[in-house]
């Protein structure tokens, strides 16, 4: 089973989302409108996101969904 780990700091209006464990090799990428990517600098695959600014009340997201069961059969 996939952990997603969600860390917020609201002083810094942070909102840091990783999918992966961190990286002592991570790079960032800025997407636009304050989305950072992170991704594994060796793989160049996305662990994680950053939301810069974020505040609970922030309209960049409507819900979060959270989904369970086998994406393969969803497929067919």
């Amino acid at each position: 089973m996939a952990e997603i780990k969600v860390y917020y700091e609201p002083e810094m209006e942070l909102l840091t989302i990783f999918w992966q464990s961190p990286r002592i090799n991570q790079i960032a990428t800025e997407l636009g409108d304050g989305i950072i990517l992170i991704k594994d600098a060796t793989t160049n695959e996305p662990i994680g996101m950053e939301i810069l600014s974020y505040q609970p009340s922030d309209d960049r997201f409507n819900s979060v969904n959270v989904e369970v069961g086998a994406f393969v059969n969803r497929l067919h």
